[in-house]
């Protein structure tokens, strides 16, 4: 860091002076300023403190600037400032939100190095890390490490341990003997212990062991959150039980546990996955009533159900709420959409809302390239069923540009629609372009074009001069 000096300091310049001037100063680098020039003021008797200094790295971190905050940290030691636990987790916790849990492993350990003993809670704060970053097996060494250090249990460590067991369906089990040991050792499970298990049973489809564990939770006086709810009724929706899942939202409500987004538009799937799109339209009207704003999910599961039911109109007025919420649709909903007009044979339109796509810059992922290979090719073979080749060889086109594959079938309607409007030059060309691409045109394609050639005078006229010369040359006699 520098040590350009931004602002007039007075002569009794304060920590907190300092501290407030940062806390209020959005941009990092001018944050950055501030710092430095409280830093020239060194000569007048200031010094930074453990208060100063923790501020300026925990914006630093904020702003994935580690390398700067770790050399604060190292500053910090030489100008023998007391450290505080909280300086460092607040770099740990940063390392773990940027998925780097070995580095928030290695600030941890810095802390005995600069001679600030680490409590419980950075235990658990680095247990938490890895259990969060998946990274399970680094998570029970570490857990191990922390019972060899003497650091006492807890029931925050103990609900981390579950949820790192809860992760994997081979640890599930693991996950279960350690919280029926927890009374043992003197900790009773909370909501968020139940919860957590809960959750982990519904997602590995162990619903049945779930619901008795929800009904075991009452019985104990903990009360199931709204997360212990949405994670049920995601469960029994995943095995069909959609009646169940109602209810226990009815539950949740005369319990006065309002339902979230998440809540609601997990039932919506549950409802729109068995053909059961009324009812999600139902759901999604209450749950607007209540004021909650539906999001990308939402929309998503209804316009999905909507469409494979056929009630494009429905999911098209879907689309238009959304928009006017100020949500763009992805990839994934314009390919749903599309399949739905290609489905209603409504290909017109489908290649207005292919081009929408386009034009708005929004490409398809891994995940969603075969589904835009399929439809795309399906709207341009629609087009030419209804005899519009102009439009069928602008997608087409539009297509290639984007790289992607034409399948031989597409090749073919093309070819065909083209020679029927006499369009034989751009037939011939897609049929050399099919060769290219690897595609072996078949015998209707090969007759379309032949027959299209054939179909013209000059050609036929050419063709039947030298079937006279041929027949001409073969009957006369070799002298």
């Amino acid at each position: 860091m520098g040590s350009k000096t931004l602002i007039k300091w007075s002569k009794q310049i304060t920590s907190s002076q300092v501290q407030q001037l940062i806390r209020t100063e959005r941009d990092i680098q001018k944050a950055i300023l501030i710092f430095d020039s409280a830093t020239a003021e060194y000569t007048n008797g200031f010094r930074h403190d453990h208060n100063t200094f923790g501020l300026i790295i925990s914006r630093l971190v904020s702003a994935n600037q580690f390398r700067s905050a770790e050399e604060i940290l190292c500053r910090m030691n030489e100008e023998k400032c007391k450290f505080t636990e909280d300086i460092f987790l607040s770099i740990c916790r940063a390392y773990g939100r940027v998925h780097k849990p070995l580095d928030a492993i290695r600030i941890f350990h810095k802390m005995k190095e600069f001679q600030c003993e680490p409590t419980q809670k950075s235990y658990v704060s680095i247990l938490a890390i890895l259990v969060g970053e998946n990274q399970l097996k680094m998570a029970q060494s570490f857990y191990k490490y922390m019972r060899e250090m003497g650091i006492l249990h807890s029931i925050t460590s103990l609900n981390v341990l579950i949820k790192g067991l809860c992760k994997n369906s081979g640890t599930m089990d693991a996950a279960l003997r350690v919280f029926r040991e927890m009374p043992d050792r003197g900790y009773i499970p909370d909501s968020y212990t139940y919860g957590t298990l809960i959750n982990g049973l519904c997602k590995f489809g162990k619903i049945s062991e779930a619901k008795e564990l929800f009904k075991e939770m009452g019985t104990k006086g903990c009360s199931p959150t709204v997360v212990t709810y949405t994670s049920l009724i995601h469960g029994l929706c995943q095995s069909c039980n959609l009646s169940e899942a109602v209810e226990l939202l009815e539950e949740m409500i005369s319990k006065s546990i309002e339902p979230n987004v998440i809540t609601y538009s997990t039932l919506m799937d549950g409802l729109c996955k068995v053909g059961h799109s009324s009812q999600a339209m139902e759901l999604f009207g209450k749950m607007v009533g209540k004021r909650l704003s539906p999001n990308m999910i939402t929309y998503s599961t209804l316009i999905n159900g909507l469409c494979k039911e056929g009630k494009l109109q429905e999911a098209l007025e879907i689309l238009d709420r959304m928009r006017l919420q100020g949500l763009k649709p992805d990839a994934g909903l314009y390919g749903k959409i599309i399949n739905g007009l290609c489905d209603s044979s409504k290909f017109q339109e489908a290649a207005n809302f292919l081009d929408e796509m386009v034009l708005g810059g929004i490409s398809p992922n891994r995940v969603t390239w075969s589904l835009h290979v399929k439809i795309n090719n399906m709207v341009v073979r629609g087009l030419c069923t209804e005899n519009n080749p102009t439009r069928a060889f602008q997608m087409y086109l539009s297509m290639r540009s984007r790289g992607i594959s034409t399948e031989a079938e597409t090749f073919s309607s093309l070819v065909s629609c083209f020679c029927n409007k006499g369009g034989l030059h751009k037939a011939a060309h897609i049929v050399k372009e099919m060769v290219l691409e690897g595609c072996v045109p078949d015998e209707a394609t090969w007759n379309a074009i032949v027959g299209g050639y054939w179909g013209r005078r000059k050609a036929r006229e050419a063709a039947e001069l030298l079937q006279v010369e041929l027949i001409g040359e073969f009957l006369e006699p070799r002298i």
